[in-house]
């Protein structure tokens, strides 16, 4: 699920980035059933957003990965797509912290 600045979404990580950046594309969530994983299904999933984002003249991509609890695999799946943090936040009463992602579109071209 991806949504840009114009979405009415009251996720606190898409109004921290809502706060932040006058335009964006926001990853909310990407699902791929375990039994289709490691098929490079999700890279082509964000190789296509990159491009429609692209041409819709958006010039960055956003996320957000959980830093409490870890997300590993998720933290280096984002690092090789060329994602990097712009910030963090502790959500939901301090349950949760997570690590806020961006990445240029112009270094995607």
């Amino acid at each position: 699920m991806a949504f840009d600045q114009g979405a009415g979404y009251d996720s606190p990580n898409f109004l921290w980035f809502h706060e932040r950046y006058p335009r964006f594309v926001y990853v909310d969530r990407v699902v791929v059933d375990p039994a289709m994983r490691k098929r490079g299904l999700a890279n082509r999933l964000y190789e296509d957003l990159f491009c429609v984002a692209r041409a819709a003249g958006h010039d960055v991509v956003v996320c957000e990965v959980n830093s409490e609890p870890p997300n590993p695999a998720s933290d280096a799946f984002h690092q090789a797509l060329g994602f990097t943090e712009v910030g963090r936040a502790a959500i939901h009463g301090g349950a949760k912290t997570v690590r806020y992602l961006a990445r240029s579109l112009a270094s995607a071209a």
